[in-house]
């Protein structure tokens, strides 16, 4: 499945409002935000649609899935946008993660936890806020707002390290820049490894750089720790490779409708997260050229003067 899909699900009393954009999306919040309330409506909806008290519109199907059983509930759903309330722990699974990237839908699921399993994009966790937009004495509106992503930060950016999650070609590029300039730059071999390196370092300047497609999960407790370490910055490109996409260093007829609206290209069954898809296609699109990329080893021609620059300018603030 593909595409971006807005869900409006409604009583006389109580509206939801809200548009799905990739194939995970997190629900998160405090007690009594509407999050079980959102998921019971979508329930009732789908289990007694030509009696229900609850409309439910949306150009997809939608679909509850709880219990002992969801992977025999799974196997008959397709093509579907499926709601997950929190409480059902099998969504904390390897399993789980397994089985739903060979399936076609998209997943919306409510949680007050992280999901390490799942390579969720910091850009779709959400959380529910009332609005007036219906008035107080009629229908109350609720909608999704970013708990992540919204925030630009617009001062000039001078780091002592930079810290990657992983040795590819993103760490390659980044520490042949920081050896240019006499910076520390460290490959920590894994997004679950980037909290306890901050955790153990005082009084520094960090520039953090990291996959935002897949970042999710550890966005709370890192967002947290830093909260008060006024030297430690994160930088949340969808991938190194979109960066580069981004740069115009590729020609492609394709590609910037591509980067303008993703969610329009990007195979949920096939790609199981943004980065994948975004290294797929600069794979493809620089084959049998100059530009040949590949993810384990970083071809020379990024590290020349002018595709270095393209690419160093789309950072923002960022003075490497």
């Amino acid at each position: 499945m593909k595409g971006t899909y807005r869900v409006v699900v409604s009583t006389k009393r109580l509206k939801y409002d809200f548009v799905i954009r990739r194939n995970i999306t997190i629900i998160q919040g405090n007690s009594a935000t509407g999050k079980t309330t959102l998921v019971d409506m979508i329930r009732e909806a789908v289990n007694n649609p030509s009696g229900a008290s609850v409309d439910l519109v949306c150009d997809k199907k939608c679909f509850v899935l709880d219990g002992t059983l969801w992977k025999e509930q799974l196997t008959a759903v397709s093509n579907s946008i499926v709601f997950i309330d929190e409480g059902n722990e099998f969504i904390k699974t390897i399993e789980f993660s397994k089985f739903i990237q060979n399936t076609d839908n998209y997943y919306v699921i409510v949680t007050r936890e992280s999901l390490p399993t799942l390579p969720y994009s910091v850009e779709e966790i959400y959380g529910i806020k009332s609005s007036g937009k219906y008035g107080k004495l009629e229908q109350k509106f609720n909608e999704f707002y970013r708990i992540y992503g919204s925030d630009i930060y617009k001062q000039s950016i001078h780091p002592d390290t930079v810290l990657t999650e992983d040795s590819n070609s993103g760490y390659q590029f980044f520490k042949s820049i920081c050896d240019d300039t006499h910076i520390k730059c460290e490959s920590l071999n894994g997004k679950s490894n980037i909290f306890q390196y901050l955790n153990s370092h005082d009084n520094e300047n960090i520039l953090v750089i990291v996959d935002g497609a897949a970042f999710g999960s550890e966005m709370h407790r890192v967002t947290e720790l830093i909260r008060d370490k006024k030297g430690v910055a994160i930088y949340l490109p969808e991938s190194f490779e979109w960066l580069v996409l981004l740069s115009g260093v590729v020609k492609n007829s394709m590609l910037n409708s591509i980067l303008e609206r993703p969610a329009d290209y990007i195979e949920s069954k096939e790609y199981f997260s943004w980065e994948r898809f975004f290294t797929a296609i600069l794979i493809d699109m620089t084959k049998d050229s100059y530009l040949a990329y590949t993810k384990k080893k970083l071809n020379s021609v990024y590290l020349t003067d002018t595709v270095k620059k393209s690419i160093l300018d789309e950072i923002k603030y960022i003075k490497l």
